[in-house]
């Protein structure tokens, strides 16, 4: 396997994205622009969209404050909030410097979902003036995505937003992660022939994507007892201590719930006959080392999702006698992305104004997800679909639109036949929209 590889073009090829990026960024000062959504026929129908005739809609969402998702754009507007405390591989580069990941993030809501998504950059680091905003926002939004927030902090913000407001808040970097990774698991199990309530999973990291996923797996009935998670001190386990406290209180829940034979140890004790493993830790290569995953079960599950650089090489965790490898990377074969999640996720809460985004309906578009792959056929390299399937997003968005529903969370209720018709019109118009733009050389091409 390993002579497939030639480490020095994939590494070229790896770099050249920044590269393009540096020039195509100054060349389009930004990725997002506003615009009109309703008809402009003459200067008549201004009177129409603005004084005086707009006076009739807005005294109509005083008297019942429910018709603003009739009369405005709410339902469909999604607020990317961030501090910039932890930003993809790069840490805390604060907010502005957040701003192009974050626009980035709101074209794959448009272009994926059909959902209109603005970047919200915070300046401020306290959680509580993080809150006050999201709350202060509300009325603009039908939604808020939380991104690149710093533990332990994002596990507050989120857990007090989604008590305390009455539209959905997620995090991606929990939730988002949670689901597709979820869907992966679901299928990969399934090729090696190995059922949920009896393999054993090491999870690399203890961060917020982890615990995130943990708590899925759970949910979605994989036992606590049968996880083992690493951080950078040992294995997690009831002797430690130093966990015990308010500010690790997620990890501390690990300890209690998790690692039946109280193991204690490194990464390399933590795999010994593991039948999975699941890292969203230290970027590599070496985090992991082959020998390591020489140990794990046969038909052993490699998750090496950190970014930009997998904690071990796909060819080298293969050469090793891991079965299925899966990654971040769009370079490598079963790429677990965000991206195959929250367009779909958020297009589904947004069709029926759900209240909420519950673990449940993220475990549902899991299930579709992983549905999506195999109604493809499943192979060792495809475990789940790629971000060009365009068919996975209203799937995904009628399984999430049906599980608030039956939740009771959705303010509406539609048929599967009309949540379908409705997430796929919203996506082919989003994506036609583009390409007519293209066309017309309104978006050019670039140098």
């Amino acid at each position: 396997m390993a002579e497939k590889y030639n480490v020095e073009e994939l590494l070229a090829k790896a770099k050249k994205p920044a590269a393009d990026a540096m020039k195509l960024h100054p060349y389009y000062q930004g990725k997002l622009e506003v615009t009109t959504k309703c008809r402009v026929k003459d200067f008549n129908d201004f009177a129409i969209w603005y004084t005086p005739g707009v006076a009739a809609p807005c005294r109509d969402i005083h008297s019942n404050p429910e018709k603003i998702f009739e009369h405005t754009n709410k339902g469909n507007f999604v607020a990317v909030v961030s501090d910039g405390t932890r930003v993809l591989g790069l840490g805390d580069i604060g907010p502005h410097a957040a701003m192009p990941v974050m626009e980035g993030k709101a074209i794959l809501f448009k272009y994926l979902g059909g959902v209109d998504a603005f970047p919200i950059c915070l300046d401020t680091k306290d959680p509580q003036d993080i809150i006050k905003t999201c709350k202060l926002i509300e009325p603009c939004f039908g939604g808020i995505n939380l991104e690149d927030i710093a533990k332990p902090k994002c596990f507050r913000i989120l857990d007090t937003l989604r008590k305390e407001m009455k539209i959905p808040v997620w995090h991606d970097d929990q939730q988002g992660t949670a689901a597709i990774t979820l869907a992966g698991l679901l299928n990969a199990i399934k090729i090696v022939g190995k059922k949920k309530e009896d393999v054993r999973i090491t999870m690399i990291g203890a961060g917020a994507s982890n615990i995130a996923i943990s708590r899925v797996m759970i949910s979605a009935g994989f036992p606590p007892e049968n996880i083992i998670m690493v951080d950078t001190k040992g294995t997690l386990h009831k002797g430690r201590n130093d966990l015990n406290n308010d500010e690790n209180r997620e990890k501390w829940h690990m300890c209690e719930i998790s690692n039946k034979k109280q193991l204690k140890g490194g990464i390399a004790e933590a795999l010994k006959g593991a039948d999975v493993s699941i890292s969203l830790s230290k970027p590599g290569p070496g985090t992991i080392k082959p020998e390591w995953i020489s140990e794990m079960a046969d038909d052993a599950i490699v998750f090496a999702c950190a970014n930009p650089v997998p904690e071990i090489w796909p060819w080298e965790a293969k050469q090793a006698g891991a079965r299925i490898v899966s990654t971040g990377r769009s370079d490598f074969p079963n790429q677990v992305n965000n991206s195959l999640g929250f367009p779909g996720i958020f297009r589904g809460t947004l069709d029926v104004y759900a209240k909420t985004i519950t673990d449940e309906m993220c475990i549902a578009a899991a299930e579709e997800l992983a549905k999506c792959a195999e109604d493809k056929g499943l192979r060792d390299d495809y475990i789940v679909p790629t971000m060009d399937e365009w068919e996975v997003f209203p799937r995904e968005a009628v399984a999430v639109a049906l599980k608030a529903i039956e939740q009771g969370v959705a303010r509406i209720s539609m048929t599967k036949e009309q949540l379908y018709e409705k997430a796929s019109s919203i996506i082919k118009r989003a994506r036609k929209e583009t390409e007519v733009l293209m066309k017309e050389g309104l978006i050019k091409m670039g140098e």
